[in-house]
């Protein structure tokens, strides 16, 4: 079981990175990456489509998981496209959040994967 000292940490590090991904400018590729995981996760959708100027999030999402197999070639997945509208996209990721223990083991790596990159950006 995960600690809940370290669960709220990975949880509130998550929240700080999407308030500072959610600028009111242009968004950039890293940030945009981070939204559509998160939207992936949460909805189980495999094509997710932002658009920041309507506030709009369209995506495709997998009905029955039992379906998938990733020995074959998937033709057919039973799925639902959904089209979303939101107000605020900071305070609908937040939403998005779940803490189970899968969850927060994703969480953990984005968080390892983003501050990987500016850690990056820095030394150079």
């Amino acid at each position: 079981m995960v600690n809940s000292s370290l669960k709220m940490r990975i949880i509130s590090e998550l929240e700080s990175l999407i308030t500072q991904s959610c600028p009111n400018q242009k968004i950039q590729k890293k940030q945009k990456d981070l939204h559509v995981a998160l939207l992936k996760r949460y909805y189980n959708a495999y094509d997710v489509s932002i658009d920041y100027f309507r506030r709009r999030i369209t995506l495709n999402i997998v009905i029955d998981d039992t379906a998938y197999n990733p020995n074959i070639v998937n033709t057919y997945l039973p799925t639902f496209r959904a089209d979303i509208h939101f107000i605020s996209l900071k305070y609908f990721l937040k939403k998005c959040l779940e803490q189970d223990v899968r969850s927060l083991a994703f969480y953990a790596s984005l968080l390892r994967m983003f501050s990987k990159e500016e850690r990056e950006l820095l030394v150079v």
